[in-house]
């Protein structure tokens, strides 16, 4: 379906019933991230798949502002009102699991239970952010200047996704297929309004999270494990699992095991 927020129409993918579960993916990704889960979590679960900004199906307006990850944070909320959802659990995946992050601390009456996976709360010092937010517009001029195909090939190389090697050919193809259909201003505008140095750090804030949240990450991802580590310590009600033979996209890499362990934490009350 398509829904109207402040101008820009998201698509939206809906399946399942049960409590809701807001699904984001990640850079690059689109709702097809996670619609292949409808069949066992759509049991328990009745999932809200979005297009995040820029992404997918989802338009990608010239206005930087729409891409602050506060502004997109918004946006879930109000797409949430428009279908009548007063409470979600909320699973995101690397930008969409700092995404999903802000969300809970902007809208912590909204969650129930969240889950991040390969995620961080952002940077710790303004150097740092600054820094990134330097690689992310390098990053984001060479989108818009070399276009979407270079682009991906460079990005199929980033170490970060080194493990995504030992895939099936036919997993690489789809999610190569995913990357190429990006829109070029979306993913630029991203980066720089979404990326990792543009985002505020959100460490400080998290001891305010009363909610259950559950750490995912890759034991090949070892960034994201020192992450998790950190995470753990400054929250309040957390379970931090690290997942074997797998690296930072842990829904691809263990796609089984994944799904049993989001559905058991989901469904232990």
């Amino acid at each position: 379906m398509e829904i109207d927020i402040d101008e820009v129409s998201y698509h939206v993918e809906t399946c399942g019933e049960g409590f809701p579960l807001l699904l984001l993916h990640g850079f690059t990704g689109d709702s097809s991230t996670w619609t292949g889960f409808c069949k066992d979590w759509g049991k328990h679960s009745s999932l809200i798949i979005p297009d995040i900004i820029g992404h997918g199906s989802t338009e990608a307006p010239e206005q930087l502002i729409r891409y602050k990850i506060e502004a997109a944070a918004k946006d879930l909320n109000d797409i949430l009102t428009k279908l009548g959802v007063e409470k979600v659990d909320l699973l995101g995946y690397s930008m969409g699991g700092r995404l999903a992050l802000t969300f809970a601390i902007l809208f912590p009456d909204k969650l129930r239970k969240l889950i991040l996976e390969s995620s961080s709360p952002g940077l710790l010092t303004e150097a740092e952010r600054e820094e990134r937010c330097m690689k992310d517009g390098e990053l984001a001029h060479f989108i818009k200047e070399k276009g979407i195909e270079p682009f991906v090939d460079y990005w199929e190389k980033v170490p970060l996704f080194s493990t995504m090697e030992n895939q099936p050919q036919q997993i690489k193809n789809a999610i190569r297929r995913q990357r190429l259909s990006q829109s070029p201003p979306g993913l630029a505008n991203s980066l720089l309004g979404m990326g990792t140095g543009a985002q505020p750090s959100w460490w400080a804030k998290l001891p305010q999270l009363k909610n259950e949240v559950l750490l995912l990450t890759g034991e090949k991802d070892e960034k994201f494990c020192r992450i998790a580590e950190k995470m753990q310590k400054g929250l309040k009600n957390s379970t931090w699992m690290v997942i074997e033979n797998s690296g930072h996209a842990i829904h691809v890499e263990e796609l089984e095991k994944f799904g049993t362990i989001v559905s058991e934490f989901l469904l232990n009350t």
